[in-house]
């Protein structure tokens, strides 16, 4: 039985995507390219932006990791906690900040005012994020489908090669057959 000939994906892509190599897009041509040449999709898009985010960027995840956890609210609860019984019960009449807590209510407002902004920022490089790995996994999927077509392409070619080398050799019993019927007359 001969080879089936390796897959030539640069012409099949017309066949699989219903338009030509030149037309795809970028990564539909690159799950093409990887795919021709038997390589990976390993690039991890999570490494890559934490490798490109500058001190900001990662200065910004990291106060929006901590700003959202149990440990921030519980701190900020017992620093809160512990201003008012400072203001109220120890210091009383020479309290600094006396009820209704103007200073406290003026400090809360510009740790709203700086830490939303930062919040923001960590939200849209995660969405940053999200977008890289949507379209990392379009790729993956993209390659698995090329790959699986190419099996299918593979597996067909296969099959015809042996329908047409059973094909050929019931032609040489038929003839040897009809060869044995002539000669028996």
């Amino acid at each position: 039985m001969s080879q089936v000939p390796p897959t030539d994906y640069l012409q099949s892509a017309a066949r699989w995507f219903g338009r030509g190599a030149e037309l795809l897009s970028k990564s539909e041509r690159k799950a093409l390219s990887h795919a021709a040449r038997r390589l990976p999709l390993n690039t991890d898009p999570n490494q890559m932006l934490d490798e490109q985010s500058s001190f900001g960027e990662r200065l910004a995840d990291r106060v929006a990791s901590f700003g959202g956890s149990w440990t921030f609210i519980m701190i900020f609860g017992g620093v809160l906690l512990g201003w008012t019984l400072l203001n109220t019960e120890i210091l009383g009449a020479t309290a600094f900040d006396p009820f209704p807590y103007i200073f406290l209510n003026l400090m809360l407002s510009m740790l709203a005012a700086v830490q939303a902004p930062v919040i923001l920022m960590s939200q849209n490089r995660q969405s940053a994020k999200d977008r890289r790995m949507a379209a990392h996994d379009y790729e993956v999927n993209l390659k698995a489908e090329i790959e699986i077509m190419a099996l299918h392409d593979k597996l067909d070619a296969l099959r015809n090669e042996q329908l047409s080398a059973l094909l050929r050799k019931q032609q040489e019993q038929i003839e040897l057959l009809t060869r044995l019927l002539e000669e028996r007359r």
